[in-house]
């Protein structure tokens, strides 16, 4: 028989026990085999909104149906099975209860991040009828993260942005350049390459000045934008000089694009002293072949054809010749 003190000590450490379990600043949720509750904390109570009275003895799917039983369930099998613990992280799974978030710094989350931990819980003959799950609010480090991810991709962008275009600068233009003439190298994909610049635009600059050079500059580049396929590639090359790489097109499409292209920037005009100011491209056009022995000759010989562009006129297409 246990003594009457060492029974008051039993009682209070219980009474702490349970105390600590529901004040605990995470989710504890115990179920049995069947997938019933049988413990539901305070922490699941104030943000499910749900009372342990309304949850204890059904099943968690019954209560969360938006829970994906199959995969819940793998993962707690193994768990029951093997006497080991399985997790699930934030980046994996969002959250596995969509919880709304209250914190004040991180107030703007759409739900509360979640990290999950399930246990197995052993009885005296060392079997797991039971397992506890444990979820762990981490909304303040999974937007930190992200904040961080996305501060990182926006750097990267500007490292690779034309500030004046929007498009891609030199640098990472002919890297990309590059891949693309690899490409070709190994598998003959096919790729066309257009270099064109703005004619005459070095008069636009002396007479109506630089800013209104750079606004030519910008609406030209907003019209490749618009002509622009997924995996095309656009950059500044420089001044007035753009170069356009055609992924998958040979040259005779590469030259209805540059057509469309060109009639586009024909019917351009912006307005400077009640006068319209308009302005013309010209495009040299050459499609990647076996004689090219490296980028660099690929981007020489759309420049040779840019320069007979222009030779012949100006506001034209010259596509080069593999001859």
């Amino acid at each position: 028989m246990t003594p009457p003190n060492d029974l008051n000590n039993l009682i209070n450490d219980v009474h702490w026990l349970m105390d600590i379990l529901q004040n605990i600043d995470a989710g504890l949720v115990v179920m049995n085999r069947n997938y019933e509750i049988e413990l539901w904390n305070s922490f699941m109570q104030n943000h499910s909104g749900k009372a342990p009275e309304s949850v204890l003895e059904q099943t968690i799917f019954s209560i969360f149906p938006e829970l994906p039983e199959s995969w819940f369930k793998r993962k707690a099998e193994s768990v029951f099975i093997l006497h080991n613990a399985a997790f699930t992280t934030w980046e994996q799974r969002p959250y596995l209860f969509r919880f709304s978030h209250y914190r004040p710094i991180t107030g703007t989350a759409p739900h509360m991040y979640q990290n999950t931990t399930l246990i197995p819980l052993m009885d005296s003959r060392g079997r797991v009828d039971h397992i506890c799950l444990i979820v762990y609010d981490v909304t303040d480090t999974a937007i930190n993260k992200m904040a961080q991810q996305q501060a990182n991709e926006q750097l990267k962008n500007l490292s690779r942005i034309d500030h004046l275009s929007g498009l891609f600068n030199r640098g990472y233009w002919e890297n990309r350049l590059l891949q693309e003439f690899q490409r070709f190298d190994r598998y003959q994909l096919p790729a066309s390459l257009i270099m064109l610049d703005i004619d005459h635009f070095k008069r636009i600059n002396d007479t109506y000045g630089h800013t209104t050079g750079d606004d030519v500059i910008r609406m030209v580049s907003r019209s490749i934008c618009l002509q622009l396929r997924d995996a095309d590639i656009a950059g500044r090359y420089g001044g007035e000089e753009f170069g356009i790489i055609l992924t998958g097109t040979k040259a005779e499409g590469a030259a209805h694009f540059a057509e469309r292209l060109r009639l586009n920037i024909e019917k351009l005009s912006m307005i400077l002293a009640n006068q319209p100011v308009q302005f013309t491209i010209s495009l040299g056009i050459c499609e990647l072949n076996n004689s090219i022995v490296n980028y660099r000759e690929w981007l020489e010989r759309a420049d040779q054809a840019l320069y007979q562009a222009k030779q012949n006129g100006r506001n034209r297409i010259e596509v080069h010749s593999p001859e």
